[in-house]
């Protein structure tokens, strides 16, 4: 290997200006995604936000509908991995290598792992956002489509997912969705103190 070869590598060895821009970028980036974590609320108000303001700008110039299309689509299969456990349980009934979601009361109870977590779900939404809002202002993808079938298309899509995601659910008995830590009620104390 010569001088120079590597990945970023100036003729002297060190890394070239431009590496080294691109690697700053994406430790601020980075930075920035690691202090908004504990913030789900204020993540997903912006998200909708930059939502709304794309729907906007989509019905003010009335079109991009193709792209305003495959960000549905994409959004909906976030949305079903969001939803999905990350080990499939139908996998799981064939063979007997590894854990299983418990389907009877007696079996050890395992928590919901999903097989994309709300952060990074979060995440891969804001950037579909993002890059269709940027497509919107090149006429390329600006294909003329008459917009109402794709409309119904999507939700037959939507429904027809959806019905089969919640037999699934149903079948397998799991619930994606929970309300913080399991919190069990002791005894109240009625009876009398004792003096020592």
């Amino acid at each position: 290997m010569s001088e120079g070869d590597s990945v970023g590598d100036s003729v002297h060895g060190k890394p070239s200006v431009v590496y080294r821009f691109f690697t700053r970028l994406g430790q601020i980036y980075q930075s920035w995604l690691d202090k908004s974590t504990p913030y789900t609320a204020v993540r997903w108000v912006v998200t909708l936000g930059l939502s709304f303001i794309y729907m906007i700008r989509v019905y003010l110039l009335q079109g991009w509908y193709i792209v305003t299309y495959a960000l549905g689509i994409y959004h909906l299969n976030l949305f079903i991995a969001f939803l999905s456990p990350k080990v499939d349980p139908s996998l799981m009934e064939d063979s007997d290598d590894g854990p299983s979601l418990p389907t009877k009361q007696n079996e050890e109870f395992r928590p919901f792992i999903r097989r994309l977590p709300e952060f990074k779900f979060w995440h891969a939404a804001t950037k579909g956002i993002l890059v269709a809002m940027v497509c919107t202002f090149f006429e390329a993808f600006n294909v003329p489509v008459f917009w109402p079938i794709l409309v119904m298309y999507f939700i037959m899509l939507f429904c027809i997912t959806m019905k089969r995601q919640i037999k699934h659910m149903i079948k397998y008995r799991y619930i994606p969705f929970t309300h913080g830590k399991r919190r069990y009620k002791g005894k109240e104390d009625v009876g009398k103190t004792f003096a020592s």
